[in-house]
């Protein structure tokens, strides 16, 4: 409701809308300086800017400062990103003093903790399953503001960092799972696609999200027999039409999965991230009936578990057996394919990265924009995603509250 009052000439509106708050125009933009140190996470080859990314955020006005050597797992090299119009610097530390955004692909490390500069923004991969106390402790203690690509979404419920990860994932699961089969990796000795005269594989795929549809359709490329496997129909359906129904689909209880997996050749865990699972979809009595040989790809391992036999492993050791099944449990799968996999990432960063050089400060930001709001878990020293919360013991508060009280 309105009133208006000739008091001076002042008109007086006043709104009862939750979270209203006035809005006044600037043509005011914040300055970005933005940093991107060098991967420390053990088997972490990618980087979160490739040089061309670089040049982009350079001809919009950001400073870009680059750590020595950040990209050479990729084939970049120092001179890529200075021809790019970044500067290039001999240490982390160095990249964190300049800097008041951070782009990584993994988070911090301890090692990494006393670089980070109160108030500054940090944009990574948050690995939920992987979350340590004195990290959340670290960022809330600086009054950090986390952003979270699991957590970036955008107004029609897509996840495009995510997703652009997940082909990738995806893809390669069907490629390491045909490698493991192999006679020589302990395997079955089966081909994925067979042969005229000898049946392919058998796929099974849990999960119909990204990267099952991914999966699906490498698998299919190569001429496996593939089965999916989703609590909700309706993605089934989605998954059936899709390929023309040339898969299999079933229901994601009990009974499906332990008969699928007595015939299964190649069992894929590709939960969505959005899942929430108190246990392991696949209890450790399915595992022991599955034949000696076959192979178990948890793509799900850096959110949660699929299979409870599960273990993280890493690219330097990326496998063990367990009841005679091969065990693939790489949470960070994409760094395989490093080049490939920072360019995805950075063709999703992008349009986030630029929204930020479009308000006046990163409140502006969070407030105006959907997709940053979504993707923020940390905000002037509160977690603001409950999931954090439980997993950390750690009061949350909604960002939307903190940002319309302005604390």
């Amino acid at each position: 409701m309105s009133y208006t009052s000739d008091f001076g000439n002042l008109d007086f509106d006043i709104g009862l809308e939750t979270l209203e708050r006035v809005i006044i125009k600037t043509d005011k933009r914040m300055h970005v300086d933005l940093g991107v140190p060098k991967e420390i996470t053990p088997d972490e080859k990618r980087v979160a800017l490739t040089p061309s990314g670089a040049q982009i955020l350079v001809e919009q006005g950001y400073c870009v400062c680059i750590e020595k050597g950040a990209g050479e797992h990729c084939n970049f090299t120092n001179e890529d990103y200075a021809n790019a119009g970044a500067s290039v610097v001999t240490s982390a530390e160095e990249v964190f003093k300049r800097s008041n955004v951070i782009v990584k692909v993994a988070p911090p490390l301890p090692a990494e903790f006393d670089y980070l500069q109160r108030n500054q923004v940090l944009v990574s991969a948050l690995h939920l399953g992987m979350v340590k106390n004195d990290f959340i402790e670290t960022l809330l203690k600086k009054a950090i503001t986390g952003l979270a690509f699991e957590f970036i979404e955008t107004r029609d419920g897509e996840f495009p960092i995510v997703r652009s990860l997940s082909e990738i994932s995806g893809t390669l699961a069907i490629h390491i799972a045909a490698k493991y089969l192999e006679t020589g990796n302990g395997g079955r000795g089966i081909l994925l696609g067979g042969i005229a005269g000898v049946p392919p594989a058998n796929v099974v795929i849990i999960g119909a999200g990204t990267v099952g549809q991914y999966a699906a359709q490498a698998a299919l490329g190569l001429g496996a027999h593939v089965m999916v496997i989703d609590k909700e129909l309706n993605r089934l359906r989605k998954f059936q039409t899709l390929f023309n129904r040339q898969i299999s689909t079933a229901t994601a209880n009990d009974h499906y999965i332990a008969r699928a997996a007595r015939t299964a050749d190649v069992m894929i865990g590709a939960l969505s991230p959005r899942a929430k699972m108190m246990k392991p979809l696949v209890s450790e009595e399915v595992v022991m009936g599955m034949r000696k040989g076959s192979v178990i790809i948890d793509v799900s391992i850096d959110q949660t578990a699929c299979f409870e036999t599960s273990q993280r492993t890493s690219h330097s050791e990326p496998t063990f057996v367990k009841h005679g099944v091969t065990h693939y449990c790489v949470p960070n799968i994409p760094s395989a394919v490093a080049r490939t996999a920072s360019y995805a990432l950075t063709n999703a960063l992008i349009p986030f990265l630029t929204k930020l050089g479009e308000y006046a400060s990163i409140s502006d930001a969070l407030w105006k924009s959907t997709s940053l709001r979504n993707g923020t878990y940390a905000y002037k020293g509160y977690l603001t995603k409950k999931v954090l919360s439980d997993l950390s013991g750690l009061a949350y508060r909604e960002v939307q509250m903190l940002l319309a009280t302005d604390l």
